[in-house]
């Protein structure tokens, strides 16, 4: 029988129905030998529990009678039941087995390290019926007090792998509990709520010093200080996932002190490579030590496959970006890597390394020279030789020793073998009559789990004598196999060989034709590239994976089929032998080359979500047909791609291949190779190169042409220049009826009238802009569109509609995975809640863009969302805290030559900082150069917000002439001040109308509304 005491005292048999105990002293009776878990409670004792100081006339009669009825009640339940609760010298006790008791079964979970699991057995408070009973109150809390660790642990997991945690209930209960303040105040952190996370804080200081005339923990008063200044080590990634790790599909056999051990030199190192020839599973050992190791990485772990890649490669580091889903802009991808992993602690396990053992060398070392939090655990079958590196060489498993079953069962070797041996041919089990020959077989091939996979899968056709005697004669035939490889890998290739022998011609040819495929295939794939007639390709990929040559992984794109790199190689060698290479590349070439030209036509309507995921993986193929492909068919491949480059960020990798194919030699149209060139110039262009881009917009086609000119403006500094293209090719767009073209050419008017405060065209070329996009269904020009609406609604003080529009932003960025526009929106809700006044909302929003701007790192974002928390946090009267933020703005910041758009307000806000602490002349000198920095800006908004800066510390006199002219300036260019400006306004306004009077406070600013911003001195 099974016994709960985690919520009201319950009993249950073997078979989980319910058991009535009848009457309350009865129960009580129960809940009493419960509590003592086994021992003997005496008469006494029990007595005086159910009773108190109201005992009966015999008590022990009475005792006797509900013990009686105790046993009864368990007998009717379950038979045997009343020898559950014995009597034993002084009394009674309850006799139960090691889990039968919810709370014992609690307590062992929770020493396994499954907090999860252990309160999930809680049905509400301990013994909730008997919670006013005072022999119960120590047990119950010893119970409560194992639950509140056990929620404390469970919560500290979850926040390190990334998950959401809510403990509020917990903390209302126990908030002078300092261990679950702290992961209350990390989970607010995490959300984005900053605010609540250090009024929580605030709380507990006052409680404590109230209650118990104590201070808060040094260790809680630190992470208060972490969060004040936002560390990044306490930040999740927002949205984005914190891995892109394989789910686990099955027990490691045999690996588990191997993962302890490199787990540890992880923790002591920064570098670690796991080495050993192909099959002896160093992928899979690095993806399970990756796995236990997520808690102590908090901005994830990481597999970056190298396979796809050679050693013409010019750097790894856009493999990295690509599996952190990281975008490049104009830096190159190292750069851009490194500024993005500075600050941050993830873990990346660099798989493959052996055939780009150089390249991937100079990265770990660059990486890891410049972040400090990173740790990089590397496979391949040669060191990276980089200082620092420990190497950790993977054994074979263990192998038998002896012919006897049980020593034999023993071997790690034997373990896996069987394990799959008897997934494959049901009934199979290890015995005496097959021991000596599943040991033979074990040492035969080494340990080698791939091997053991590989002849496990014969176990059913052969039987076990058969495999293991075919086996030798194999080994026999391959014995100068390889010649001159290590012994272990000549003894894989012969399995492997082996295996091949056994399969059908038909099996044959789409086993070696599947090798083309990088990084696995599509169903559909497959049955293009492998088609031949009479063969059917869905049913040869099933046998193929019954026999574990061919790996069928279901993904959140569907099922795709890959082999492993030590197959692929054997049957790329088999393709060749066949006379096949050539032409099955050729086909899968042809195939990938329709892909990208299906894929091109919906990036830019309402499935464009579905095919960048769906290219996203499909990535590695289609580098390895670019490589392949004949001019004409590279050309076509990269022209289709070059937009998915753009939207995802690859703009390195798209100006390389687009060089690749335009330096491919073979005939091709010459409407192909004219457009390829614009697509370079445009991407050269965003990548900050200096390019003579105006014969590369020499193209016949005038809807083409007009495209071209559009992408290209994207990159040009040349702003002048840039809106003389957009126009040109807004006019072609109209003329030749290209709706999307016509879109994406307004929604870059509505950028430059938003950037120039031409609120009339922003509105207009915003408005048909979005309408447009909305009509295709475009999420990302919907982005680019409503982004400048938005800001229009900001200018105009409608506060609402620009947060709904923002909101909507959000949602769509990061449904397409566009962490930047994610950041920007983020950052405009933060800079709306500011304006509105709610500070808190607006440092929370900002917050969370810092973190996601810096997790990517997005130079441009870090800026804005910067820029919102240190001007939300002064206007929050926390000038500690706003001044350690916006001095970091500055840092660096040169203040002569071109100013960035960020200075002038910058400069503004610290000195209003200033003019808070009473420091008005440092104020003052701020306000003065913010003003000189926004007349060479340009921008009348942002200089009408220095002058009232200036006025703040002037004369009540000078004070209100300043303040007039700022209105009147506000006025012509339509500009109003926001909330949390008027009300910064009205603050500088009042001490000078107390200082000059209502009359003369009227006349100097009616005398400032005559003047102009040349009259500012």
């Amino acid at each position: 029988m099974r016994f709960g005491v985690l919520g009201p005292v319950a009993v249950w048999t073997d078979a989980g129905e319910a058991v009535t105990i009848p009457g309350l002293k009865v129960r009580a009776l129960l809940a009493d030998l419960l509590a003592h878990e086994g021992r003997v409670v005496a008469a006494d004792r029990l007595v005086d529990d159910l009773w108190g100081d109201d005992p009966p006339g015999n008590p022990a009669a009475a005792l006797h009678v509900r013990v009686s009825q105790l046993r009864r009640a368990l007998e009717e339940a379950e038979p045997g039941g009343r020898a559950l609760v014995v009597s034993r010298a002084p009394g009674y006790a309850l006799e139960f087995g090691q889990d039968a008791v919810d709370a014992a079964r609690f307590a062992r979970l929770v020493g396994e390290g499954r907090p999860a699991e252990a309160l999930g057995l809680w049905r509400g408070a301990a013994f909730a019926d008997f919670a006013d009973f005072v022999f119960l109150r120590p047990v119950i809390a010893r119970l409560e007090e194992a639950r509140l660790a056990a929620v404390e642990e469970l919560a500290e997991v979850r926040l390190v792998a990334g998950e959401p945690v809510d403990v509020a209930e917990f903390v209302a209960e126990h908030p002078l509990r300092e261990r679950l303040r702290a992961v209350h105040m990390k989970a607010l952190y995490r959300a984005g709520r900053q605010s609540e996370a250090l009024a929580a804080y605030g709380e507990l200081r006052e409680r404590l010093a109230d209650e118990l005339g104590l201070d808060p923990s040094p260790e809680l008063a630190e992470l208060y200080a972490r969060i004040l200044r936002q560390d990044p080590a306490l930040s999740g990634r927002a949205e984005r996932p914190v891995t892109n790790l394989p789910a686990a599909v099955g027990e490691l056999i045999g690996r588990g002190g191997a993962v302890d051990e490199v787990r540890a030199l992880l923790e002591a190192g920064r570098l670690v490579t796991l080495t050993g020839p192909g099959g002896v599973g160093k992928t899979s050992l690095a993806l399970e030590v990756a796995r236990q190791s997520a808690g102590g990485h908090p901005d994830g772990v990481w597999l970056v496959e190298l396979a796809p890649y050679d050693r013409h490669t010019p750097s790894l580091a856009e493999a990295v970006l690509v599996a952190l889903d990281i975008r490049e802009e104009s830096a190159g991808a190292q750069e851009r890597l490194v500024e993005a992993l500075r600050d941050l602690r993830p873990l990346l396990v660099l798989d493959n390394c052996e055939h780009v053992v150089d390249q991937a060398a100079k990265l770990a070392e660059v990486l890891l020279r410049s972040a400090p939090g990173l740790r990089i655990l590397a496979t391949s079958r040669e060191p990276l030789n980089v200082s620092g590196e420990v190497l950790w060489s993977v054994p074979a498993l263990e192998l038998p020793q002896g012919s006897e079953p049980l020593t034999v069962a023993k071997a790690d070797a034997v373990r896996l073998f069987m394990a799959r041996a008897t997934a494959a041919a049901r009934g199979f089990t290890l015995d005496a009559g097959n021991a000596a020959a599943v040991a033979q077989l074990c040492r035969r091939l080494d340990g080698i789990p791939l091997a053991l996979e590989l002849a496990a899968t014969r176990v059913r056709a052969l039987g076990i004598q058969e495999l293991v005697a075919r086996l030798d004669d194999r080994f026999r035939l391959l014995t100068g196999f390889q010649r001159g490889a290590p012994e272990r890998q000549r003894t894989l290739m012969a399995m492997i060989d082996w295996s091949w022998t056994l399969l059908t011609d038909a099996e044959r040819v789409v086993l070696r034709r599947l090798a083309v495929h990088a990084d696995g295939c599509t169903l559909e794939a497959a049955e293009e590239v492998c088609a031949e007639a009479g063969i059917d390709v869905l049913h040869m990929l099933a046998r193929l994976v019954d026999r574990s040559l061919v790996v069928a992984v279901d993904g959140p794109s569907g099922v795709r089929y890959r082999l492993l790199e030590s197959v692929a190689a054997y049957c790329l060698r088999m393709l060749d032998d066949a006379g096949e290479a050539e032409p099955v590349r050729q086909a899968h070439v042809g195939y990938y080359v329709t892909l990208a030209v299906r894929a091109e036509s919906h990036l830019r309507g309402a499935e464009q979500a579905h095919w960048m995921r769906r290219l996203d993986v499909e990535a590695a193929n289609l580098r390895a047909a670019l490589d392949a492909a004949p001019a004409a068919g590279a050309l076509r491949l990269v022209n289709s791609l070059a937009w998915y480059w753009f939207l995802r960020g690859r703009l390195g990798e798209g100006r390389r291949s687009l060089e690749a194919a335009l330096a491919a030699e073979g005939d091709a149209p010459a409407a192909d190779r004219a457009r390829a060139r614009a697509w370079h110039a445009g991407f050269a262009l965003l990548l900050g190169e200096d390019v003579d881009w105006e014969p590369a917009l020499d193209i016949a086609d005038p809807g083409e042409r007009a495209r071209a000119q559009w992408f290209v403006a994207l990159g040009l500094t040349d702003e002048p220049s840039a809106r003389a293209l957009v126009d040109a090719a807004l006019a072609t767009f109209r003329e030749v009826g290209d709706r999307w073209g016509v879109a994406a050419a307004l929604s870059r008017r509505a950028r430059d009238a938003f950037t120039l405060r031409d609120l009339a065209a922003l509105e207009r070329d915003g408005g048909e802009s979005a309408e447009l996009f909305r009509e295709l269904g475009d999420g990302w020009g919907r982005l680019q569109a409503t982004e400048w609406l938005a800001g229009l609604g900001e200018i105009r003080g409608d506060y609402e509609w620009a947060t709904r529009l923002f909101a909507e932003g959000l949602r769509t960025a990061e449904e397409l995975g566009l962490w930047p526009d994610a950041v920007r929106r983020l950052s405009w809700l933060g800079w709306l809640a500011m304006n509105t006044g709610d500070y808190d909302q607006a440092m929370e929003h900002c917050g969370r863009a810092l973190r996601l701007a810096t997790g990517q790192g997005y130079r441009e974002g870090q800026v804005f969302a910067g820029m919102g928390y240190g001007y939300s946090a002064r206007r929050a009267g926390r000038l500690e805290l706003a001044e350690e933020h916006l001095n970091h703005l500055l840092d660096g910041v040169p203040r002569d030559g071109e100013p960035p758009l960020f200075l002038p307000t910058t400069l503004v806000e610290l000195g209003f900082a200033h003019e808070s602490r009473g420091d008005a002349e440092g104020a003052r000198e701020l306000f003065q150069e913010a003003f000189a920095v926004a007349r060479k800006v340009g921008d009348p908004r942002t200089t009408a917000y220095t002058v009232e800066g200036l006025a703040a510390t002037s004369a009540p006199e000078q004070c209100a002439r300043l303040l007039g002219l700022a209105a009147a300036a506000r006025q012509a260019h339509r500009t109003p001040a926001s909330h949390s400006e008027q009300d910064e306004v009205r603050r500088i306004a009042g001490r000078a109308r107390d200082a000059l009077g209502e009359e003369a406070f009227a006349a100097a600013y009616a005398h400032g509304r005559e003047l102009t911003f040349d009259d500012v001195s």
